[in-house]
């Protein structure tokens, strides 16, 4: 902590009563308490004069803390996480690696920030079909990589909500290698992106969008085959990418005569030693990337919860503090599982989150890595007691109870949806080359 606030130069001239150190510790505190009040999180910090740790510290005024975030800033956070947030999954962690690839996936998500003038100047304000024809709130945009056995994300980026995710995604191939392999839904297949990740020597499994032409060059007998993708344009429009193609339906449990389409492309040539069934199969892990997205801001921020602050530098802080508390508590679960040999999965996120709040009120002034390192074992066993039964087979349609989106409304028929009797294994039909969709 020390060393990054050295780094950013953001250390006190003077001796202060909110010296950078305990603002860093402070603004993670708003993130794990999120959203308790700025006086609320404080307090736990008198702790430390418990043990001797702060002298004649007093509690500083309202102001005196929202000054103090200002002279911080965003950037020793956003350094903190760079240099903390690395992957964490081990072979022996279930899920998290597949013939010696470690799985990634990448995506986007907007968080909704306060309605100030800086923000919206900054971020941006997408349109809204209801009303006056703009959002209530302005938005950050944010792409994500993120470790799909532990949950961990590995990088992100930032911008307004008028910077698009491939845009976004383009910049974190700077955290990828070989060993890996990244899953990604078709709204990022594009011939200058493909190369970017593909340049790092990492290979990726991507869906591809249903007007997509791939023309049948060579044929596995596994039914997959080679092809190319071209660019639309530019320069890369003369360079065509050879991947390999797998088409396959996954039968409906509603209707038996009914199947959805899908086609995936990979850097994965060779058929005999990743066979396009399952690969098919481990293109659900892409999912996992929309419980990370749930678990950081429905859980941890808060449902519906927007980000207070109402200057852009703020809310960058607040968004990094919340990413390196998720990375905390995601370490701490993949710790808890695989000292019994446990999948992570069985570890309840909401758990973990309310024992991590429950060992700093319980031992105040215990939240600094040191210190937090002695309440390990307490936490461990506090979650050990609430596991998660084993993940079970279940399926849900993509509607809402409120008409605010395309989707369907929800109806008395979706509470009664028909549940899988297959693994998405078994459930997948490989079928032949199909170029393009009429």
């Amino acid at each position: 902590m020390d060393r990054v606030v050295a780094a950013c130069e953001c250390g006190e001239q003077r001796k202060r009563l909110l010296p950078a150190r305990l603002v860093v510790y402070f603004v993670l505190g708003l993130a794990l308490f999120s959203p308790a009040p700025y006086l609320e999180v404080m307090r736990l910090v008198e702790g430390l004069r418990g043990q001797g740790l702060l002298g004649g510290w007093r509690a500083p005024a309202k102001s005196s803390l929202f000054r103090a975030r200002q002279r911080l800033g965003c950037e020793p956070l956003r350094v903190l996480f760079a240099t903390t947030a690395k992957p964490m999954a081990t072979e022996a962690t279930p899920g998290a690696f597949w013939r010696g690839l470690r799985l990634l996936a990448v995506d986007g998500t907007c968080w909704d920030v306060a309605d100030s003038e800086a923000n919206e100047a900054a971020f941006g304000r997408p349109g809204s079909g209801r009303g006056s024809g703009r959002s209530a709130f302005p938005q950050v945009r944010m792409a994500a990589l993120v470790e799909v056995g532990s949950h961990a994300v590995l990088d992100a980026e930032l911008a307004g909500c008028r910077t698009g995710e491939v845009t976004l995604v383009g910049r974190l191939p700077r955290s990828l290698g070989p060993g890996q392999l990244v899953l990604a839904d078709r709204e990022f297949l594009g011939v200058p992106l493909w190369q970017a990740f593909t340049a790092t020597g990492a290979d990726l499994l991507w869906r591809v969008p249903a007007n997509r032409v791939l023309p049948v060059i060579k044929q596995f007998r596994d039914r997959s085959w080679l092809s190319q993708i071209r660019a639309s344009s530019g320069p890369a429009g003369n360079e065509p990418v050879t991947v390999r193609v797998l088409a396959y339906q996954l039968k409906s449990q509603a209707s038996k005569d009914t199947a959805d389409d899908y086609r995936l492309v990979t850097t994965l040539l060779d058929s005999r030693r990743h066979p396009a069934r399952q690969l098919a199969a481990l293109y659900r892990e892409r999912w996992e990337i929309e419980s990370v997205f749930a678990e950081i801001k429905t859980h941890q921020r808060g449902a519906r919860v927007v980000l207070s602050s109402k200057t852009p530098d703020g809310v960058r802080q607040q968004i990094w503090a919340h990413l390196l508390v998720h990375h905390a508590l995601r370490e701490l679960m993949l710790r808890t599982a695989a000292a019994r040999g446990l999948d992570p999965d069985r570890v309840s996120f909401t758990e973990t989150l309310r024992s991590a709040r429950r060992s700093v009120t319980v031992t105040p002034g215990s939240f600094p890595p040191d210190l937090l390192v002695r309440a390990l074992v307490m936490l461990q066993q506090d979650l050990l007691e609430r596991l998660l039964p084993a993940r079970r087979l279940r399926s849900q349609p993509r509607v809402v109870k409120r008409k605010m989106s395309n989707y369907p409304l929800k109806r008395a028929e979706h509470h009664a949806w028909p549940q899988p009797t297959r693994t998405g294994a078994q459930a997948i039909l490989i079928t032949r080359p199909q170029p393009a969709a009429p």
